[in-house]
Parts: C-alpha cells; structure tokens; sequence
C-alpha cells in the first residue's frame, strides 16, 4: 500500500517538541510584548506553529514534550555532552511557563521526564503510536536527530511559520545521504558539534559516508578494518572507544517510562478549549481571527 494511501487510511498524531518550537520562535520573531509590558514573542511564535500544524495537518492526536531541567542520563558516560551550548536567554526562560499554558489551554497533554531529554519521550511515544497499527505518526520538530525516528509510518516534520519540510526515508536519505538508521552511525563518525558529541578525530562528512554506504554501520565498519585505507583505518583504530561512546550519546532512547493515553491526546475544537481566552489575555488577535471568533481584546486575566 502507497504511503499516499495510508495518510487517507490512518489517523494521525502528532508529537511536537517543544523546546525545538520554542527556541526557533524566540529568535525567529522581534520582540513583542503583552498589556502587562512582558514579552511574549516566544510564546506567540510557538502558538502560531501550533495552530498551523492543526490548520495542515488535521491530526487526531496532540502532544507535547519538553526537556527536564535536570541533567539527562547522557552527562552520566560523557559529562561535556552539550558544553560548548550557549546559555538560553532569561528573556526566553521567563517565556517557558506561558507556553506550557497555551499547551494545557489546547488540552493536550506536556510530558516531561527527569533525566531525559524532549528526543527521548518523542521517540518513546512514536514507538508507541506505531505499535497502534492505525496511526500515522508526525513529529514535529527543527532537530535533526530526530530523523532516526523516521519509517514507514514515521515523518519527521520541519517547522516554520508558513509551511513545513515532510521527512520520509528517502528524503532523510536526499538531504543527509545516510539511511534514518544510520543516522546515529553517521554521528558516531563524524560527531555533532552542536551537541559536543566528538566522533572520530579527522573523519568529515564525506568519509563518514563513504564508509556508511560500503559497510552499512558503524560496527561493520569496525569488523573490516582490514578493508579500510591504511590512512582512515588509523583513525578509526585510535578513536575506537569514542566512536561508539559518540553512537550511544547520538541514539534516542525509546524506553522512556511514560504511557501513551490516546483519549488525553485527543484533538478538540479549538472554541470548546481555553485556547480563546488565552489569546485575549495577551492580545493575540490575529491568532484569535484564524479561530474565526471576535477579535476583540477582552480584560481576562489568566496570569
């Protein structure tokens, strides 16, 4: 059966990282403040994909996930995984708790785990949502490492404003030239600077897959040594250990202990939410014209 076919067959939920969504709508957008002078822009960014993701991809099923602010598990085998990160703004941290109550005013559920990162619970709920063999499976998210998630019934969504870039298996494959699978051999390979996650020394993009394409993995690779020029074999023989250490840190973990309750995921018409109210309380008419209600400002005080 046509994936084309299976998007008209299977219900859909949608799985939405929120710190991705956050983070781009905070630097994507000017400032912009709310009656009471604080600023918002992050969080009006943030509703604005949300509500584009309702308008375009009519989903059955929302939810949300969220970093912890604990230290996740990954500190525990590599304590500089994402050192060399800047710190977030305060202005966005101030932002956080309005953006988790338009996520509780939609009334979808926000998961959050001690220890674990927002990649580790999407990939948990994914691999829920397929094991329900009648949802489609969207997540939303600008991280890249959540194309290892993609499958058959697994898209990746890229977010902007206006439209979104749809990551099936052979467009992961188009953009990175390495499988969904392999994307986490790839990283143990080449690294991730944006995670500080260090791959093997002098190993760039091109070997990493040229090296993936002949051998398909990266424990493969270490199994045909013999068969690697004298120049790359070397590397790869010195950077043994931090090669799979850099595997472990890139792989989203998918055992994360939270349960997936569909009838709490379920999408309601917008009107019937406190989506409405919310947007009144910060002045966020034109959000209020896309739900076809007044647009008038109203003195609701949610805060």
């Amino acid at each position: 059966m046509s994936r084309h076919v299976l998007q008209k067959l299977m219900q859909k939920l949608v799985l939405i990282d929120g710190n991705s969504l956050f983070h781009r709508a905070f630097h994507a957008l000017p400032p912009l403040t709310s009656p009471s002078g604080e600023l918002v822009n992050a969080v009006y960014g943030f509703a604005s994909i949300v509500m584009n993701i309702l308008r375009k991809m009519n989903p059955e099923y929302m939810a949300v996930a969220f970093d912890s602010s604990k230290k996740c598990f990954r500190h525990d085998s590599f304590p500089e995984y994402k050192a060399t990160r800047k710190k977030t703004p305060q202005e966005l941290y101030d932002q956080i708790p309005k953006i988790k109550a338009f996520v509780t005013a939609l009334g979808v559920p926000i998961y959050e785990a001690p220890g674990y990162e927002a990649d580790d619970i999407l990939g948990t709920l994914a691999k829920k949502g397929v094991e329900k063999n009648d949802v489609e499976v969207i997540v939303v998210s600008g991280d890249l490492d959540t194309f290892q998630l993609v499958n058959k019934v697994t898209t990746v969504a890229t977010p902007g404003f206006q439209a979104f870039e749809f990551y099936t298996p052979e467009k992961v494959q188009e953009r990175l030239h390495v499988t969904p699978t392999q994307v986490i051999d790839f990283k143990g390979l080449k690294g991730d600077a944006s995670d500080n996650i260090p791959g093997v020394r002098g190993i760039g993009t091109k070997t990493a897959e040229s090296l993936l394409e002949t051998y398909g993995s990266l424990e493969n690779i270490y199994q045909n040594l013999a068969n690697i020029p004298e120049k790359t074999r070397r590397k790869l023989e010195n950077d043994r250990d931090t090669a799979f250490l850099s595997k472990k840190l890139a792989t989203i973990y998918t055992s994360v202990p939270v349960e997936l309750h569909f009838e709490q995921c379920q999408v309601r018409d917008l009107a019937k939410t406190g989506v409405p109210d919310f947007f009144r309380a910060l002045h966020f008419t034109s959000l209020l014209k896309k739900l076809s209600l007044d647009s008038a400002p109203e003195q609701t005080k949610l805060f």
